[in-house]
């Protein structure tokens, strides 16, 4: 399928068809699931799901999926989570990038153990689900699963990333307001411990600036960051807030520098590891002091968000937002192109928007 197409003729498409994001091993943000003949069953009666709140998964062939699993369906589940579960899950999921792939028949195995139905295909998953979590790690087929999700009406959780072109993203975003459907994206990095209560002045007052890392390893099929640095680039967000001007990246085969200077004057800068020791952090620079953040604190904070989200239907991540993330992670790629050359991320949304039009 063309990475660039017009909605309309996309959603006619679709209305035909449907009528008959994973993590390697870095770090604890990668925690792989245990063999299931390691992990003793996990019995998960207990009260009445609520009205609304039977989850459904697309895609096994990530660890965001096994976690997900582990903190609701689990003996004792996390904490502010309203009693929500996962009641079935589509295995599918990457078919072709070998490491996504070959988790899938592990991970299957592993989430049927805590009553999680497998089915063979979405319609089936969306005929017994309230809410969706997509968790393909591959971002490619994410724009045609979301659309049959959106096209039953069912509020969506989309994992990194959205989708693996720029183009894509936007037409994500834009066919969720075609069919009216609620959809939230966002990295766990964006609810790291300190992220939050920082962006929020309560730690520096006024940010001036942030640097952030995280690792950042490549997969070709994908746009460099949207593979993996997404999680280091949402934190930088998640501190500076929209508004970057332009963008310069120094690429090397092990680490990247990329350096985002906002329309207010303030710098930030995202620094992605592919060797040495991989953590997630940043530091943050703000009117009453300097702040720190790291080590990963885990999936627990984002979750709690994407219940919040299934229940209420509202985003706390604005979709202007995500766009410019993206945007911000497509001109770091044009940057390497053009040999670190600064890039506009304004101008790549723009461009993004016109093909999406132009070449379907």
């Amino acid at each position: 399928m063309s990475h660039s197409f017009n909605r309309r003729k996309f959603i006619s498409r679709l209305s035909l068809a449907t009528a008959g994001l994973s993590i390697p091993a870095f770090g604890a943000a990668s925690a792989i699931a245990p063999s299931p003949a390691d992990t003793p069953f996990q019995h998960t009666s207990r009260l009445p799901i609520p009205a609304g709140g039977r989850i459904g998964i697309i895609g096994l062939d990530t660890s965001h999926s096994t976690e997900f699993v582990n903190a609701l369906n689990g003996l004792y589940p996390s904490t502010n989570l309203e009693g929500y579960r996962v009641v079935a899950a589509y295995p599918f999921g990457s078919k072709e990038i070998k490491s996504s792939a070959d988790r899938i028949p592990l991970y299957t195995d592993y989430v049927r153990r805590f009553d999680v139905e497998i089915v063979d295909s979405i319609q089936a998953l969306l005929e017994r689900v309230d809410v969706v979590m997509l968790e393909t790690n591959d971002g490619r087929p994410h724009l045609e699963q979301a659309l049959q999700v959106m096209k039953a009406g069912k509020r969506l959780f989309i994992d990194k990333p959205v989708a693996s072109s720029l183009e894509e993203v936007v037409a994500v975003y834009d066919t969720a307001r075609t069919f009216k459907v609620p959809v939230f994206s966002s990295s766990s990095l964006r609810y790291n411990a300190g992220v939050q209560e920082t962006a929020s002045g309560k730690k520096v007052g006024k940010i001036l600036g942030a640097d952030t890392f995280s690792p950042a390893p490549l997969e070709p099929t994908h746009p460099d960051f949207f593979w993996y640095g997404i999680h280091g680039v949402e934190m930088l967000y998640a501190l500076m807030g929209t508004g970057c001007l332009e963008v310069s990246r120094i690429y090397s085969p092990k680490t990247d520098l990329v350096t985002g200077t906002w329309k207010d004057g303030r710098i930030g800068s995202f620094r992605g590891t592919r060797s040495g020791k991989n953590e997630y952090g940043a530091t943050v620079f703000g009117e009453s002091g300097i702040e720190r953040i790291g080590p990963y604190s885990g999936y627990d904070a984002l979750l709690k968000e994407i219940i919040s989200f299934f229940k209420t239907g509202i985003s706390p991540v604005p979709e202007e937002e995500t766009l410019e993330i993206y945007a911000f992670m497509e001109a770091a790629h044009e940057s390497r192109r053009k040999g670190g050359l600064p890039v506009r991320p304004d101008a790549m949304l723009d461009k993004a928007r016109k093909a999406m039009v132009r070449k379907w």
